[in-house]
């Protein structure tokens, strides 16, 4: 990859030592020659990473899904250093991003790009989640009656707590905690996977990338809430259909250049069983 010249940090104070690993990483750069802008606002206005080559965000995954809206439509790579939990997202453990830094600034990254969704609510209005777009009652946790199309054919109706719509990096997010299934990343698919489904036979569906997806509301004095990557919330009418498909837009993600997605599978989610020596 090109070297980077311009880097921007965002940090999650709220994450034990994460200032001060952005303060070392950022003189990091500075002694390398490249120039740094540091922020710990985790949702970044328009426009505030133009012009720049790189994005630092070093928090959870949280943080990184906060950013990611601005890095796809700048086409800025994100470089995701972990300091929550889980870190599916945020690959770079503190040690090697330390160790790594001025590697990575000098090009030594591959940037893997990630899908998106769009969401839109009938007013107009879209978002785009790199993880999730949940469907479920505005207020309180009931049942809902939802009608899903694909494409302009009915699917069927949903009498669940909710739906969920996951890209394939999402799939080890709320996802998987529904019993939805485990995507690689480069599939292009979306997953729909109902939460608590009335009927036992409803499971996930995996449908491709190119499908136009709609959901309509038929419980009756209902609102719906519209949660993208679980921290933005969209409005919804009534009776407005949702409609979600695959972004235009893609998330650019630095990693390792040696990075393997079922190895942060394997550690994250504590699978038994690894290489065996056959030497």
């Amino acid at each position: 990859m090109n070297p980077i010249r311009k880097i921007a940090f965002v940090v999650n104070q709220e994450k034990h030592g994460a200032l001060k690993l952005g303060r070392d990483l950022a003189g990091i750069s500075r002694e390398n020659g490249v120039k740094t802008k540091f922020t710990s606002r985790t949702l970044l206005p328009a426009g505030y990473l133009k012009g720049y080559d790189a994005c630092c965000v070093i928090g959870g995954d949280g943080t990184l899904l906060g950013v990611a809206r601005e890095s796809a439509r700048s086409q800025v790579p994100i470089i995701g250093v972990n300091r929550g939990s889980l870190g599916f997202l945020t690959t770079f453990s503190a040690e090697e991003a330390r160790a790594n830094f001025p590697l990575l600034l000098r090009g030594g990254y591959r940037v893997d790009d990630r899908a998106m969704l769009d969401c839109s609510t009938g007013t107009g209005v879209h978002d785009l989640a790199l993880n999730d777009v949940l469907i479920k009652d505005e207020i309180n946790s009931r049942l809902v009656r939802l009608e899903v199309f694909a494409d302009d054919e009915l699917v069927t109706e949903y009498i669940c707590d909710g739906l969920i719509f996951s890209t394939p990096t999402g799939s080890t997010a709320y996802n998987l905690s529904a019993g939805g299934p485990i995507i690689h990343p480069a599939a292009g698919v979306i997953a729909m996977t109902p939460i608590c489904p009335h009927t036992l036979s409803n499971r996930a569906i995996i449908f491709r990338d190119n499908v136009r997806l709609r959901v309509i509301n038929r419980t009756p004095d209902s609102r719906l809430l519209v949660a993208m990557d679980g921290q933005r919330n969209l409005r919804v009418s009534t009776r407005s259909p949702i409609d979600i498909s695959v972004a235009k837009l893609r998330l650019p993600l630095a990693q390792q250049r040696e990075y393997s997605h079922f190895s942060v599978v394997r550690t994250k989610l504590k699978w038994s069983g690894g290489l065996v020596d056959k030497s």
